[in-house]
């Protein structure tokens, strides 16, 4: 190598090294955008060192960037197959995206590079519990042609308990947990601790079953809701089938000071609300008169305070003060009880004042993983967990206002060409697909370059500019507003004007520092005015508490 080379290569080397520390701190500071950055720029500068590539992929998962983590935690093991936090980095992604056996292979990899590192073993542990446990419902799981209705099962009208039908006989019950024992112990490449357990699990709940004790369990689908309301509960009531806004307003008082909603109440207004969702086609349009306003906010992820402010600073709603809210009502912050149940009861008092879009966290996998389902069995119960997971399935994909605002909380399509008839005609009732246009809908991004590309998240995809303005010429609109992504100043406006980011939980997970917002638009012009906000104070309840075991390990 001629000596000018290697000074060349020793300079390169020593400001990769320059950035990477500033990178570091940027990290340090959550300051996760541009520490991507300065790790970008020490790749550039020298783009054999594992440690950029693993530490990028850490500041991706920070801002979601799931799809981008593994990328890049891929290249740190390709250039060090021995480096532990590659495999770690990506393990924690393939985690983060429900990718329990992609995980599981890394963490073994992890635990063989560093045997005597008790994290790591911890780590591999309750991603081996997280395997197993996939595993096992995958072996008990009934077919989609014959699961039946939470909701039809239930009827709040019938104060006390009200069994339903099972939905699988105890025999069937019984070869599919023994079929589930067989892949755990398979799976878990025959480890005796785990399949004892397992097997222990089994033998308690079948039992159970076969004495006749088990009303509610993973086996049977009893609806067993006892919705007697005790004498002594002092918070919110319905009266009759109506709900008022006296009601809402007791209501929101009682979660400001962390008391809950009975179940009664709780049921009849999930079950109300699945009721108006059904009758809603999957793009819904929106009419507001000359003359009126319409908030459109974005996601608001169980910050039920932060919910509360943006009423305070805008008005509850009502018909003359309408809102949509565009996705992602729950999972990370830890009241996303009381925020899905404040939206759903303004809608069920008055449909017109309050529209909600489905956003890629209101789907089970979701749920199971950053929180919802582990705090509604907290503060409910299991058959809660299936009533909201079918409601859900019930929530349109998008909105236009006024034949010009597109609103939706992902963004756009793989294919040009696709029209507004097209959305109309998706058949929404599921959970979201993997690929297709229900999941580019829920999860895509917007990015700086013209064209498509790969999506940083793993799901949907990148769309730029052009992309854009070919959909919004197809179909005769003016705008596209959408959500997804954390904004430190709670909104950016892309693709020269055409597209909105609106994002409405600030302090996101208590330490992203952002800002929230919202964006009023006045008809008949439409213009978009934007409002931002900052975090308030919330009990001392932390970000996802109610999340995965696992999960929270990497919080």
């Amino acid at each position: 190598m001629p000596p000018s080379m290697a000074t060349e290569n020793s300079t390169n080397t020593s400001r990769a090294e320059e950035f990477k520390v500033q990178a570091n701190e940027a990290f340090k500071a959550h300051k996760y955008s541009q520490a991507i950055d300065l790790y970008t720029q020490a790749i550039e500068l020298n783009n054999d060192n594992a440690v950029y590539w693993a530490n990028r992929a850490f500041a991706h998962t920070k801002l979601e960037e799931y799809g981008s983590a593994i990328q890049d935690a891929t290249s740190a093991i390709e250039i060090d197959p021995k480096y532990s936090k590659g495999y770690y980095r990506r393990g924690a992604a393939y985690l983060a995206m429900g990718k329990f056996k992609e995980a599981l292979k890394d963490f073994q990899q992890v635990k063989k590079l560093c045997p005597n590192d008790p994290d790591a073993a911890k780590k591999l542990k309750e991603c081996e519990k997280a395997v197993m446990k996939l595993k096992f419902e995958e072996a008990i799981s009934v077919p989609e042609s014959e699961k039946r209705s939470v909701a039809d099962s239930i009827d709040y009208h019938t104060i006390g308990t009200s069994p339903g039908p099972s939905y699988v006989s105890l025999k069937v019950t019984a070869v599919a947990a023994a079929v589930a024992l067989l892949a755990v112990y398979v799976g878990t490449k025959g480890s005796i601790a785990v399949a004892t357990t397992a097997m222990a699990i089994v033998l308690v709940v079948l039992g159970t079953c076969w004495q006749g004790r088990c009303k509610e369990s993973v086996f049977t689908k009893g609806r067993t809701l006892d919705l007697e309301v005790d004498s002594q509960y002092s918070g919110a009531r319905i009266e009759g089938d109506v709900v008022t806004l006296d009601f809402v307003k007791k209501m929101l008082e009682d979660f400001k000071n962390q008391k809950f909603l009975h179940k009664r109440y709780a049921c009849q207004i999930v079950l109300q609300m699945r009721d108006l969702l059904r009758e809603l086609p999957s793009l819904v349009d929106i009419h507001v008169p000359d003359g009126k306003h319409f908030t459109v906010c974005g996601d608001v992820h169980g910050q039920f305070y932060d919910l509360i402010n943006i009423f305070e600073l805008n008005g509850l709603p009502s018909e003359d003060n309408p809102y949509l809210f565009n996705g992602d009502f729950v999972d990370r912050g830890s009241f996303s009880l009381e925020v899905i149940l404040t939206l759903f009861a303004f809608k069920c008092m008055c449909p017109s004042a309050i529209y909600l879009s489905r956003g890629n966290h209101e789907s089970k996998s979701m749920n199971k993983i950053y929180g919802f389902e582990g705090e509604v069995r907290s503060k409910l119960n299991d058959t809660f967990v299936e009533l909201f997971a079918e409601v859900f399935c019930c929530l349109p994909l998008a909105h236009v206002i006024n034949n010009k605002v597109f609103v939706v909380h992902g963004g756009l399509f793989s294919v040009d060409g696709v029209k507004l008839s097209d959305i109309h005609a998706i058949d929404r009732f599921c959970e979201p697909p993997e690929e297709g246009l229900m999941c580019e809908l829920l999860w895509s991004d917007p990015q700086p370059q013209l064209g498509r590309g790969p999506s940083k998240r793993g799901v949907g995809l990148s769309f730029g500019g052009d992309v854009t303005k070919r959909f919004l010429q197809d179909n005769n609109l003016d705008l596209v507003v959408r959500s997804h992504e954390v904004k430190d100043e709670g909104y950016e406006i892309e693709h020269d004007g055409k597209l909105i980011t609106v994002f409405s939980a600030p302090n996101y997970c208590d330490q992203m520092g952002n800002k929230g917002a919202f964006i009023r638009f006045e008809a008949p012009d439409l213009k978009p005015n934007i409002a931002t906000f900052s975090a308030v104070p919330h009990p001392d309840v932390k970000p996802m508490a109610y999340a995965n075991n696992f999960l929270r390990m990497f919080s």
